[in-house]
């Protein structure tokens, strides 16, 4: 029935997806949409065997024996860059909460209320009529200062400018805690200033990369081009744009690098750097963003050493068509379809993505973004029931006193470590569903329509409110993340882990299922999130959330070498033609994942259900476990989008989120008699164990 369900969805989400529909249509989608979520939950403990592909062996690859009928015959929308599970459940639950958004936008709301002004805003990003007609003349007064730029002091002038907009050209500006004294709040700025996803594309050679390198520069010449500039003169400045960018791109540290946790420390003083990097003139960007500070974080001192030599070696007629790019780059997505277009055309190359969203959705998207904690509110009323919390909160417990025993266990940690690692889990402030305090928009005025406009009240907001944390006392009821967004994060300066209402569905978690699949979903998230707090980075934070050691040195040179063995594995796993995970970039993840899942497991083995070998649907308790496991990871996404993936984002894909940690977990052997011979089989002796 509800494989039956999944089908009635996706068809469903085709039909939304086309390029016109009414609104009828889409409130039939919305009420269609909520029905099928309760149904889900009725039918949550239903796993239908028939759905699994029995001609691949589970033992072979478990992802595929579990999801390969699904991900053979679901369609990717047109809109879409993937299907399925985690980030990609975010497309129903833009859909719900443009449900919410219709009818607040309809209704007369007092001026000031969260429902006048996330009504507003999203009339105004749908009145396409009025942004269109609008063309690129909201970013006109944008262009014009940068054309009055005389000298580099105008061009740090103009920066700054921006900067209190929330939007970042070439300072890297973010105020977060000190991480060496985290309960203050520092200045922190990073390397920024390159337009393609990170630094190896400027230079790497082979064709996939070679042609996103080429979709860009026609795209910022196409933007060029929609402001009046001829072709040819556009051309000339995306290549000027272009070579900036590769030059800042030489200084940047890699993703992986920038793993590096104590590498990213370092702490100097503002006369420092002013004297040491002059041209870009610290003292007086900083006193035009209003704040006086004596310190900061400057995480990649190479970036700003070469952006200070750039700043005189490259002539200001190349750097005004840089600012005119980065503003354009930044607002195409605000201005009229010309821009969007535009915006999209090179998006989709590196997305495989084909066709445009529906209005709709990019609006709540953009809701979400600039006045995420107000519609939450809404959001959290509506759909969020108080017994998930309750639930998940014995979870959580259940899942700490697995990890407590998991470390009492561990015959490579000597007993002091093993106190002070059970000191950390213990000090961990856990957040479920939503804030205790929300978010106050109360200074943000939004006007029904001025879309434009709206988007910089929002991001000046954003500004103003990180810069009136500098020096303060870091605040940790503070989210990260919109409660309705389909995610959960761990934060180590702040030790604690997040799951945030969005996440708190089927299949992750589901207040009508058994344990084995809340365990093997949820439960899987929540010990996921723990293992951060020990994983290659998380184990440098002490139980304050300062990077402080708290390692014995034997005993941390051994969780390195096990670290190591995961880097090593993981490399050898192929996504696509040779295109491989990045071990080392993904080794945080991985080490959670494999630990994830062996807490999450042994806190089932404390259940009634856990303790059983009652079937159900034909399959124990333990099987049904690690089914579950596979389906909270169903994921089918276009290859282009796996592609950046894998280059740029810290976790695996979701094949070896699956296979991986499963190849080194003993009791899925047992519980599905994987045997010598099988393709995830690995020896006893090379099964991985880090916690």
């Amino acid at each position: 029935m509800l494989g039956f369900l999944n089908i009635f969805l996706a068809k469903f989400v085709k039909i939304l997806t086309k390029k016109y529909y009414s609104t009828n249509m889409k409130k039939r989608f919305i009420l269609t949409l909520n029905l099928w979520l309760v149904a889900s939950a009725l039918f949550a403990q239903i796993i239908n065997t028939a759905e699994f592909d029995k001609s691949i062996k589970p033992g072979d690859d478990f992802f595929m024996h579990i999801n390969g009928k699904w991900y053979n015959s679901v369609e990717i929308p047109s809109t879409q860059s993937g299907v399925g599970a985690y980030s990609f459940m975010n497309f129903p639950q833009r859909i719900r909460m443009q449900g919410i958004l219709d009818s607040v936008s309809a209704a007369k709301n007092k001026i000031g209320t969260i429902e006048q002004k996330v009504g507003d805003f999203y009339a105004s990003g749908m009145d396409t009529v009025t942004i269109n007609k609008r063309g690129y003349s909201p970013v006109v007064p944008m262009l014009k200062q940068i054309d009055a730029i005389k000298d580099v002091v105008g061009l740090m002038k103009y920066v700054a400018d921006q900067t209190k907009l929330n939007n970042y050209s070439i300072i890297g500006f973010r105020v977060g805690p000190d991480i060496k004294k985290s309960s203050i709040n520092i200045v922190n700025l990073s390397q920024t200033g390159i337009g393609l996803p990170e630094r190896d594309y400027y230079f790497r050679t082979d064709a996939s990369t070679l042609n996103i390198q080429k979709s860009y520069k026609d795209y910022i010449a196409k933007l060029f081009t929609l402001t009046g500039i001829s072709p040819s003169k556009a051309e000339g400045m995306a290549a000027a744009v272009y070579s900036i960018e590769k030059e800042l791109a030489t200084s940047h540290k890699t993703n992986i690098e920038r793993r590096n946790v104590q590498a990213n420390y370092n702490k100097l003083s503002v006369a420092d750097i002013a004297a040491k990097q002059p041209n870009i003139g610290w003292l007086t960007y900083f006193k035009g963003l209003g704040i006086n500070i004596d310190s900061l974080n400057m995480q990649q001192p190479a970036y700003y050493d070469r952006l200070n030599s750039l700043l005189t070696t490259t002539s200001i007629e190349d750097w005004k068509a840089y600012l005119r790019a980065k503003v354009l780059v930044s607002y195409a997505d605000f201005l009229s379809k010309p821009f969007t277009s535009a915006s999209f055309e090179y998006a989709k190359i590196l997305t495989g993505q084909s066709a445009q969203k529906p209005r709709g959705e990019e609006i709540t998207d953009a809701v979400d973004k600039s006045l995420g904690h107000g519609l939450a509110q809404l959001y959290v009323k509506k759909y969020f029931p108080e017994e998930a919390k309750r639930r998940m909160q014995v979870l959580v417990k259940n899942l700490k006193t697995a990890f407590e025993t998991r470390i009492t266990k561990l015959d490579w940690m000597s007993d002091s470590t093993k106190a002070k690692a059970k000191e950390k889990l213990y000090a961990f402030t856990e957040k479920i569903g939503y804030p205790d305090k929300w978010r106050d928009y109360s200074n943000v005025v939004i006007n029904r329509k001025t879309y434009f406009e709206n988007r910089l009240a929002t991001s000046k907001n954003d500004f103003n409110y990180a810069i009136a944390k500098v020096g303060q006392p870091v605040d940790r009821t503070e989210w990260g993340t919109t409660p309705p967004t389909v995610t959960a994060y761990n934060n180590p300066p702040l030790n604690e882990i997040v799951f945030p209402a969005g996440i708190l569905q089927p299949p992750y978690f589901d207040m009508n299922a058994d344990d084995a699949l809340n365990y093997g979903g949820i439960g899987m998230v929540i010990g996921h999130e723990i293992t951060h707090s020990f994983d290659d980075q998380g184990a440098l934070y002490d139980k304050y959330g300062n990077v402080k050691n708290w390692w014995k040195e034997d005993d941390f040179k051994k969780f390195k070498a096990r670290t190591q063995q995961v880097i090593d594995q993981y490399n050898k796993f192929t996504v696509l033609d040779s295109l491989h995970v990045k071990g080392a970039l993904t080794v945080g993840e991985n080490t959670a994942d494999i630990a994830g899942i062996a807490i999450a497991y042994d806190a089932f083995k404390l259940t009634e259900q856990g303790k059983s070998n009652t079937k159900i649907d034909g399959l124990t308790p333990d099987q049904r476990f690690f089914v579950s496991i596979a389906r909270i990871w169903r994921v089918k996404t276009k290859d282009a989008f796996m592609r950046t993936y894998v280059n740029t984002n810290p976790h695996s894909p979701a094949k070896w989120r699956v296979n991986g940690p499963l190849m080194n977990f003993t009791p899925f052997y047992q519980a599905f008699d994987i045997k010598p011979g099988d393709k995830m089989y690995k020896p006893e002796n090379e099964r991985i164990t880090v916690w």
